[in-house]
């Protein structure tokens, strides 16, 4: 590592209305009445303690998630990007990202969200079929999701994702391709299709729905896939699907294993210092009740500061970026992590028999097979 590599910025929001079972994310049910002011004074005591780690670097995009955000009033949301501009620079133009529910009061605020500086929205749509939903344990239905897009685009964001998710419990190829039908009829930029799993810790772990079987989530998977290609749509990351010039920028820094901070409840961020040659990771404190004491000065911020050992971060490169449809230069390796290309050559040549990857003038391209059997692939660079 000889220089910084690009940063953005994660900023959790804890609450939501109802945790969902199959939810395995730092999430709370609301406590009655959000602490909004409290949380945000929080927050900018927390970005303060961390100011050190990234003097002088711009942040090239900021993404708010949950939790469900939205939670939070527009005011309280405009304070934050406000004291976030005083403290840190903000590359001009940066995307700036946030997580929002249908099925909750907020969705009449939108225009104030863009007002204060979010121009970009992320809707947990899930599913369109009802009777997903509610297997699902959602809050919302299909027609307060339709409501909800049409409230984002009328409040004038051009640049929104929904979320969709596949192999829900009882459903077919059929059901999963009209979710992925009635998304396209809202012309979206990004779509976000990822599989349901069943999470350690969760209600659905506890008590296990009936999913379909591994065969039939790949032949949802391909299916969707081709639907979303005939779109128009780039499936630039594993469950991340995008029109040209529409990926989203923090989380394609994230899979480039490039830099981010994070602030807030149970928040993790990932520094390269160049000038101390390490990595490490940050965890902030899980708990908004320990978190707030934090930013009353009763406690600690951090729950979690250490360097990445140099034997692990071969594997947590290429853990993130076999993620990314991308070709991969070996000179990639090296900038981020500072590791010789020679010490994982034994790695890519097995990776290559078992036809994972191909691998050409120092080049690796991720193979279809690599992309279905992607744990296996990443495996292979475990210390």
């Amino acid at each position: 590592m000889t220089h910084p590599l690009p940063l953005t910025l994660y900023i959790h929001l804890p609450w939501c209305v109802k945790k969902c079972p199959y939810c395995d994310f730092n999430s709370h049910r609301v406590p009655g009445e959000v602490p909004e002011a409290a949380y945000v004074e929080a927050l900018m005591a927390d970005l303060e303690g961390d100011l050190p780690l990234v003097w002088g670097r711009t942040v090239q995009a900021v993404f708010i998630g949950g939790g469900t955000p939205s939670l939070f009033s527009a005011d309280h949301i405009d304070a934050m990007l406000s004291g976030i501009r005083q403290r840190l620079t903000i590359a001009p133009g940066a995307e700036i990202t946030m997580e929002a529910n249908p099925g909750a009061v907020e969705h009449d605020r939108f225009e104030a969200y863009r007002a204060a500086g979010v121009n970009r929205i992320s809707l947990g749509v899930q599913s369109f079929d009802d009777s997903m939903l509610e297997r699902l344990g959602r809050i919302h239905d299909g027609r307060e999701s339709a409501r909800a897009i049409e409230l984002v685009r009328s409040a004038g964001f051009d640049n929104f994702n929904l979320d969709l998710m596949f192999a829900l419990p009882g459903q077919s190829v059929d059901q999963a391709l009209a979710d992925i039908g009635k998304a396209l009829e809202f012309a979206p930029p990004h779509i976000s299709h990822y599989q349901l799993t069943l999470e350690p810790g969760t209600v659905f772990a506890r008590h296990r729905p009936t999913l379909p079987d591994d065969e039939s989530a790949w032949e949802m998977q391909i299916a969707c896939g081709e639907s979303l290609a005939a779109a128009g749509f780039g499936n630039y990351e594993i469950s991340a699907w995008a029109q040209p010039g529409r990926a989203c920028r923090h989380n394609l820094n994230y899979w480039r294993f490039g830099d981010y901070l994070g602030i807030g409840a149970g928040a993790h961020g990932k520094l390269s210092l160049p000038a101390e040659n390490r990595v490490v990771r940050t965890v902030k404190q899980r708990q908004p009740r320990i978190y707030l004491n934090a930013g009353a000065g009763k406690a600690e911020f951090r729950s979690l500061f250490e360097e990445v050992a140099a034997r692990d971060l071969a594997f947590e490169f290429f853990l993130n970026r076999f993620r990314l449809d991308a070709p991969i230069d070996l000179s990639e390796l090296q900038r981020c992590t500072g590791v010789d290309p020679e010490s994982v050559a034994s790695a890519l040549e097995r990776a290559e028999s078992l036809e994972l990857i191909r691998v050409d003038n120092g080049t690796i391209h991720r193979t279809i097979h690599g992309a279905r059997f992607l744990n296996d692939l990443q495996g292979l660079f475990l210390p």
